[in-house]
């Protein structure tokens, strides 16, 4: 019987998400631009926390919900300059916000969703 919850699982490669409808979304390690954790006002009865990491033009939105979500936290914890306190302020969020936790060093991109510029 598969999983009712997402799967997040990783190796040296990539980041995989597969959600229970089928929809898998992968992000590679090398084009990992952003971390960010987005909350959202729905719960505590619907998954509220995801975790995004963006890559350069594809990325994988992970619910806190999924399996393997502690394991993944361990790992992204290990980039360099990753903000856990941006991990704390999150999880007691009960708000729709984003909490940037690591961004690649450069300047931002359009893409990044860490970046606050708004089309005009």
């Amino acid at each position: 019987m598969p999983s009712q919850r997402p799967v997040v699982s990783f190796d040296d490669d990539c980041v995989t998400c597969l959600r229970p409808d089928g929809v898998v979304e992968s992000v590679k390690w090398t084009d990992l631009q952003a971390v960010v954790i987005v909350t959202t006002d729905l719960g505590p009865y619907l998954d509220d926390v995801f975790w995004v990491l963006a890559g350069k033009e594809v990325g994988c939105i992970v619910p806190s919900e999924a399996e393997g979500i502690d394991l993944l936290l361990r790992r992204v914890e290990q980039l360099p300059g990753f903000d856990h306190e941006a991990v704390v302020a999150a999880m007691t969020s009960t708000e729709n916000a984003r909490f940037p936790c690591w961004r690649r060093e450069g300047p931002p991109t359009a893409s990044d969703p860490t970046n606050d510029r708004r089309p005009s």
